[in-house]
């Protein structure tokens, strides 16, 4: 993999007091982000570094992805909003989300994670829990792809399931 990459995550998060008999499909109304970013491999893992900017809000907020194996990742954001999320099958995992509005404790239970790697490709798919504050808010989604920014014709195509 070279250091100049891609990334695209595709998120979803189904609210638990939805209705599911209404008959929500995955990947409805879903958020995805294709940024630049920076790869390295240091002691035996993954680092993916990117900038990203909200809307409405002066200010950045640094992201770090770290994959170790096939069975951890970690998201940690830091500036305007704050966190160091992580991600272990059939564990919970609470930190602090820091935002301009507040603090919250969220606690991120993972059913299933998939992380697969290979020489032109980082493909990791989470399903997880989400509670703030120790009270259920929503299931949850997450599908990365990390892929040389030079590449053609690498999918960045994700199955949200």
């Amino acid at each position: 993999m070279t250091k100049e990459v891609l990334v695209s995550i595709s998120g979803k998060h189904i609210d638990i007091m939805d209705d599911p008999a209404r008959g929500y499909e995955v990947g409805d109304d879903g958020i995805e982000v294709v940024t630049p970013a920076s790869y390295y491999w240091r002691n035996g893992k993954h680092y993916i570094l990117y900038d990203e900017v909200l809307e409405g809000m002066a200010g950045t907020i640094k992201n770090k992805i770290k994959i170790t194996g096939t069975d951890c990742l970690e998201i940690m954001k830091s500036g305007v909003t704050s966190s160091h999320m992580v991600f272990e099958k059939n564990k919970k995992n609470l930190t602090y989300y820091k935002t301009p509005y507040g603090q919250m404790l969220v606690g991120v239970n993972t059913k299933n994670m998939e992380i697969n790697v290979d020489e032109e490709r980082i493909g990791v798919k989470v399903a997880y829990e989400l509670d703030v504050n120790h009270e259920p808010l929503a299931d949850c989604r997450i599908n990365m792809s990390i892929v040389p920014r030079n590449s053609k014709g690498v999918s960045m195509q994700l199955d949200l399931k």
